[in-house]
């Protein structure tokens, strides 16, 4: 049998046992909140105006082998802000498993009285797959399984969304990626798809913006995901803000970890965010916590018009 590095195995198998255990596949994020068009086409547009989010997340520090995920997104409205168009692109490590995503997103909007809107979203895209093997430290010199990388293999995949809100509330149901990618197992790269709803992830979330003073808002917001054979996971943050400013909040996600949230709105248009999470499984004895950084930009290109801070 071959025995890889002791370190690495154990990385590697404490990682795999968390996601195989949830059935989660997909990347995920403490800060959820700020980059909806990751998890729902249906987002694009939603914010009136074109916007951009980047967000770079270190989990389980010092876990070999740990995700390390960045993300950016950028959308916007168009035609009287009747469609929204977006693009997101992904780029993840995972041991040795390298991942680059491109999607697509498109969004029809409907106005719903004076203050709502409602759209629906597609989807699609990529993801660039590779398991990089000769970074693979093992016991027996030259071993062949791990002399070189498997081939690059292009995963193709459509996901579909619907999107509800209006100033002081949101709600939305997504299922980000509906393709089961299968790579054949004999040192190729040939890949077959298919439409399987057993492996698709629902996410649904929710929020909404409470006014407790002139200077106090207080934002209670939820993320629900569940995949068919997993137990659901529940993502439940409050965030207060202060004199549309300064974000303090606190998270939790259901069997796995508690964090803390900040967030400053260095102006109107311009918002920085940091989040920590601390691990409540058995895998807080072998990492330092997660961390992760947002940077959100609202474009406004009419110099007379006021730009005043969204909420979601």
């Amino acid at each position: 049998m071959k025995i890889l590095k002791s370190a690495f195995l154990s990385a590697i198998a404490l990682v795999m046992v968390q996601q195989t255990a949830q059935a989660q596949f997909e990347p995920q994020f403490t800060q959820y909140m700020f980059n909806e068009m990751f998890i729902n086409p249906a987002y694009a547009g939603s914010r009136e105006q074109i916007s951009a989010t980047m967000v770079y997340r270190n989990q389980w520090v010092g876990l070999e082998g740990s995700p390390k995920t960045q993300t950016a997104s950028v959308h916007g409205p168009l035609m009287n802000k009747k469609l929204g168009l977006g693009l997101t692109i992904m780029n993840e490590t995972i041991g040795v498993t390298q991942q680059f995503a491109m999607y697509g997103n498109y969004a029809f909007r409907m106005q719903m009285g004076t203050k709502g809107a409602f759209a629906l979203g597609l989807q699609g895209g990529f993801i660039s797959h590779q398991e990089d093997l000769s970074e693979v430290i093992t016991n027996e010199e030259n071993d062949n399984e791990f002399l070189f990388n498997t081939p690059k293999v292009i995963l193709p995949n459509v996901g579909f969304g619907m999107y509800y809100n209006t100033d002081r509330f949101y709600a939305g149901l997504s299922i980000p990626r509906m393709f089961k990618n299968n790579v054949a197992g004999d040192g190729s790269s040939e890949v077959s798809n298919s439409m399987n709803f057993k492996i698709w992830h629902y996410y649904a979330t929710t929020g909404y913006i409470f006014p407790i003073s002139e200077s106090v808002k207080l934002k209670p917001s939820l993320m629900i995901k569940a995949v068919q054979g997993a137990p659901i996971i529940a993502d439940v943050t409050v965030n207060a803000l202060f004199k549309d400013v300064f974000w303090l909040g606190i998270s939790y996600r259901t069997e796995d970890s508690f964090a803390g949230l900040a967030a400053f709105q260095i102006t109107p248009q311009l918002r920085v965010g940091y989040s920590y999470d601390y691990t409540t499984t058995e895998l807080n004895n072998y990492n330092n916590g997660t961390h992760e950084i947002t940077l959100g930009y609202d474009f406004s290109f009419n110099k007379k018009k006021v730009v005043t801070p969204r909420y979601f």
